[in-house]
């Protein structure tokens, strides 16, 4: 059985090297864009190309010339477009709504030969050379990356360095994997794939059935500062002010995008720690009619968080699926019962009337958004050990989710 696991890393990059590395990631999403294009046609899913051979033929000799970019990160670049095509070819086979992958979230996908480990360093390629960066590890020990980097029962697989602007700092995210004898003989019986199931809402902007909460507090609070803010500004009606609002809503929806793109990549993280080959949504459409009391910004998250985790997660080999959202929120989800009645939900409570299970509402819908795409296919659900019989302990992440532990908090005025 493969098991896979993700070490994410703060990184100290020389203050001198820090433009080698937006420079390459503006080359490496150019490429990825334009393999997109090239493996894409509106027309018919039959005629988007899904072979990673078929567009590095095409694409890599022009790229190469086209690019400061080492052959490695190229050919990564075409690699991320192709498996990002061929998620969006499985959901159009299955009759549903798709577009053209679009990459514009700041990262570049590093393979074993673009980056090379020390103990407490790593060397990556960039239009520049190369970079030496030192690891900024927590104090406590053992560190993700001791556990799994540096253990040599796991190897080294493509990894992703991301730029979180906000705090303008560097990440890398280092996936490695191994191969467990003694589960591989279970998983050869069953032959059954893990889900993990995700519920989207107001109070909770994502919940996941392994019990971990993105709160959306931080979300709303930031929302209404902007729009108070445009409030200000749209009263004074001068040509200063306008302008003062233009700047204004371009950090707005900066913002948002970095905040959502922020979840979107702690969720696929949540699969791959977990050992999940599919991440499974509710069906986003009549979103609207569900949820009255969510706002015209909620809707916007809703849609772009299942956008971004949708070419995200194939980088990590996990797929992503919807479900019918019928009556998730009031089944009960334990296994051995399933009752389904209005009366079982009480705003953010849920409590069974059949066998009085007692756990979040949210929780309660995100396992059972997840029961209903592994019942259909005979896989398993990924979530909290002890959620069968009440209350599951779960992580509350309150600002989203930052890697280093503080919040998302852009200036909301000129």
């Amino acid at each position: 059985m493969e098991v896979r696991r993700t070490a994410p890393v703060k990184l100290v990059v020389p203050d001198e090297r820090r433009d080698d590395l937006h420079e390459s990631a503006r080359q490496f999403l150019y490429c990825a864009n334009r393999a997109a294009e090239f493996c894409w046609d509106d027309d018919s899913y039959m005629s988007c190309i899904t072979a990673n051979s078929t567009a590095r033929d095409a694409l890599y000799p022009e790229l190469r010339e086209e690019t400061d970019l080492t052959a490695n990160l190229v050919q990564e670049a075409i690699r991320r477009a192709v498996q990002a095509t061929k998620g969006c070819v499985e959901r159009w086979k299955q009759g549903k709504r798709v577009s053209q992958p679009e990459f514009t979230s700041w990262s570049i996908v590093y393979d074993k030969r673009s980056a090379t480990f020390y103990r407490n360093k790593v060397s990556l390629s960039t239009v520049n050379g190369r970079v030496e960066c030192d690891f900024e590890l927590p104090a406590d020990s053992p560190t993700p990356y001791e556990q799994y980097v540096l253990s040599e029962e796991y190897e080294f697989r493509a990894s992703t360095l991301q730029y979180d602007k906000t705090t303008d700092e560097f990440y890398f995210h280092i996936t490695t994997r191994k191969y467990d004898d003694d589960e591989s003989e279970v998983s050869a019986d069953t032959g059954h794939q893990t889900v993990l199931g995700i519920d989207l809402g107001v109070n909770s902007l994502a919940v996941a059935s392994t019990g971990t909460f993105w709160q959306g507090d931080d979300y709303d609070h930031w929302c209404r500062e902007f729009e108070k803010r445009r409030g200000e500004m749209q009263r004074r009606s001068t040509q200063a002010a306008h302008n003062a609002l233009l700047r204004l809503g371009k950090r707005e929806e900066a913002w948002r995008k970095q905040y959502i793109h922020t979840v979107a990549n702690e969720i696929v993280s949540e699969a791959v720690e977990h050992d999940c080959d599919v991440i499974v949504f509710e069906d986003l459409t009549d979103i609207r009619e569900r949820l009255p009391q969510a706002k015209w910004h909620h809707v916007w998250a809703f849609r772009r968080l299942y956008e971004y985790v949708s070419y995200k997660a194939p980088e990590q080999v996990v797929s992503v699926e919807q479900v019918k959202p019928n009556h998730t929120s009031q089944r009960c989800s334990r296994t051995d019962c399933g009752f389904t009645n209005e009366a079982n939900r009480h705003g953010e409570h849920f409590e069974c009337q059949k066998c009085g299970y007692e756990v979040n509402a949210d929780y309660n819908a995100a396992k059972n958004i997840g029961l209903r795409y592994a019942r259909k296919r005979k896989h398993r659900l990924r979530s909290s050990p002890t959620s069968g019989g009440g209350d599951a302990p779960v992580d509350v992440r309150i600002n989203g989710g930052t890697l280093n532990g503080g919040s998302h908090q852009p200036v909301a005025g000129d």
